[in-house]
């Protein structure tokens, strides 16, 4: 049954990928200034993610919709993401989005609805 999952895995993994690139969204446009803004806020986030997991690739849209600049981390293939999102974080699931205070605490949501919900709560323009 590993093994189904794994081939199903390998097949269907560049076929997600592609669907990601060909439905790319156009990002927001904002002022310079607010631009800079936003990319100083993106600098205290972190998602640990997978490049083929439909709930990466759905949050990934998200950020580019939004046009953030957030930090990508491999929990798939870096053994070091992936111990520091179980020892930190307390679950290896993805995506999880890490939201670092000022103060230096960490705040961890690992639904894509949640996180979703959260950037564009945080980040979208007002109407």
């Amino acid at each position: 049954m590993k093994y189904f999952f794994r081939l199903l895995r390998l097949i269907l993994g560049p076929i997600m990928l592609l669907k990601e690139r060909l439905t790319r969204p156009q990002g927001v446009l904002r002022a310079a200034a607010d631009q800079a803004g936003v990319d100083a806020a993106c600098r205290q986030l972190a998602l640990y993610q997978f490049s083929t997991c439909p709930f990466c690739i759905k949050v990934r849209q998200e950020l580019r919709r939004l046009s953030l600049t957030v930090e990508l981390r491999d929990a798939q293939h870096s053994t070091e993401n992936r111990q520091a999102l179980l020892a930190q974080g307390g679950s290896s699931k993805v995506p999880c989005l890490k939201i670092t205070g000022d103060d230096g605490t960490a705040q961890w949501l690992y639904q894509s609805g949640e996180i979703i919900g959260y950037l564009q709560q945080r980040f979208a323009l007002s109407q």
